[in-house]
């Protein structure tokens, strides 16, 4: 961006060109949506709150299996009753100043996380999963509260009809476009000093529910971001600037399942079953409709002038008249027998369920498993969604924790470190994090015990292995010694 402030034309010139690109994404949207999160609505579907969504739905296998995914990714991903990341130091310091400055990372810790409990993230962030399964593309916005709030935190997940979204160089979703619709109240609070349109003003002193459109436009400038919010108020007056200016990072954060190369938005599981899905919900609706011609069969008369076809009913105890000498109502028999539908539909659901991966993920329902067998589950798991993992890493947590830290520092509650991979680096501790570890340790583990059975334990160095299995498990790190408490045993004889 050349400019110092966005203008409200160039925000919606940029909008136009994002709606146009997000255009064919739109019809692939909606079957996502109408089929496995039909209460979310699609794009071009009933947006009225309330709207019957499901008259159309016959199979709720999908449906069933993008809330079970998307429970699942948040409890191994982000879990809200354990810390799911932390702060280490980085590979520029010696062991002297990484112990001086452990204690400093370790308060941060607790202070961003006590923060991020006191917050509504899990309940936003599960329903950015459920937009990440089901429509690929997921949209954050993670804002400051005013002082005084329990949290410092605030979260809003964006629903992927109000937000156009734009690739930056370096391959991100950097520029964001969101549609907000705020009250005359709303605007005041979010845009403090902003001078309102008189019909805006009058309208809202009119109906204080009535809703105003704004364009909130986030776009990267340089190490900074460019921000304006444009107010749509349909006078004809042309678009109001409420706020403009720079912001050091953005509010928003967009992440991806999947992405094809040359494409900006996302690809779910849920698109890839999606021919799966549809065939599924079309046999269901098939063998309904085969089990009322069964319950009350097809049957076929004489045309003899005397019986009125519209007065029969088919009953139990219903007496049909007939004329004399006719057969009267016979029944028709089917041409096939329909029980293979059985066969299909079973075939269907498992490869759905096997698609959103809830045969991998699911809960364990075997009580007898041992510990061998979970910790295969859990490298299994691992592999499956590492390549998932490492974009959501990227993409998500990250920036996730960054925002997070730059906020508390603002505000002066964490001390002033930067998060830069070199003196402070992210420790990510979630479920899966710590599930792709496993391997590493078991190999670790697994060599201690070769060194014993050949009796070369002089040759391990007992204090680098707990620090490392303590680093890869996730212990705290106020649990060990700091490396100048610790003396070789020779040397505390001696002092004996």
């Amino acid at each position: 961006m050349e400019h110092a402030h966005l203008t409200c034309q160039e925000v919606l010139a940029r909008l136009d060109t994002a709606k146009r690109r997000r255009a064919h994404w739109e019809p692939l949207w909606d079957e996502a949506y109408d089929h496995a999160l039909p209460r979310r609505g699609g794009v071009y579907s009933d947006q009225r709150p309330g709207a019957r969504r499901t008259d159309d739905i016959y199979d709720a296998t999908a449906m069933d299996g993008a809330e079970q995914l998307a429970a699942s990714l948040l409890g191994h991903l982000t879990p809200g009753w354990t810390p799911w990341f932390g702060l280490k130091p980085g590979p520029d310091l010696d062991a002297r100043e990484a112990a001086a400055i452990t204690p400093a990372l370790q308060k941060a810790e607790r202070v961003m996380w006590a923060h991020f409990q006191g917050s509504n993230f899990t309940m936003e962030a599960h329903q950015c999963y459920m937009d990440l399964v089901v429509g690929g593309t997921a949209s954050l916005s993670f804002e400051e509260t005013e002082p005084g709030h329990a949290s410092a935190f605030r979260f809003t997940a964006n629903p992927l009809t109000a937000v156009y979204l734009e690739e930056g160089p370096t391959g991100f979703l950097d520029g964001t476009f969101r549609v907000l619709a705020l009250t005359l109240e709303g605007l005041r609070q979010r845009y403090p000093g902003a001078a309102l349109p008189a019909a805006v003003a009058a309208q809202g002193a009119r109906d204080p529910q009535a809703r105003f459109q704004v364009v909130e436009a986030i776009l990267p400038s340089g190490l900074t971001y460019a921000f304006a919010a444009c107010l749509m108020d349909g006078q004809g007056s042309g678009p109001t600037t409420l706020a403009s200016g720079r912001i050091a990072d953005s509010p928003v954060i967009n992440f991806r399942w999947v992405k094809s190369p040359g494409e900006i938005y996302g690809r779910s599981p849920v698109m890839k079953a999606l021919p799966d899905i549809k065939t599924a919900n079309k046999v269901v609706e098939l063998i309904l409709q085969n089990a009322s011609i069964a319950v009350t069969g097809l049957w076929q008369a004489e045309d003899d002038g005397v019986m009125n076809l519209a007065n029969i009913e088919i009953a139990p105890g219903a007496v049909i008249p007939k004329a004399p000498g006719s057969a009267g109502l016979e029944p028709l028999s089917m041409p096939a027998n329909f029980d293979v539908s059985q066969l299909v539909l079973g075939s269907l659901q498992a490869r759905i369920r096997h698609a959103l991966l809830i045969d991998r993920l699911g809960p364990v329902r075997d009580k007898s498993m041992t510990a061998t067998e979970v910790l295969e589950r859990a490298a299994e798991m691992a592999l499956l969604l590492g390549a998932t993992y490492g974009r959501l890493q990227t993409e998500f947590l990250t920036p996730l924790i960054l925002r997070a830290h730059a906020i508390l520092r603002r505000r002066g509650e964490v001390p002033n470190l930067v998060i830069d991979g070199r003196a402070v680096s992210i420790d990510h501790r979630s479920p899966l994090a710590r599930a792709q570890g496993q391997a590493s340790v078991q190999s670790t583990l697994s060599w201690l015990q070769s060194i014993g059975s050949i009796g070369a334990e002089a040759a391990v160095d007992g204090q680098a292995v707990a620090r490392y299995l303590a680093e890869a498990l996730g212990v705290p790190p106020h649990l060990l010694r700091a490396p100048d408490t610790l003396q070789p045993q020779a040397e505390k004889e001696t002092t004996l």
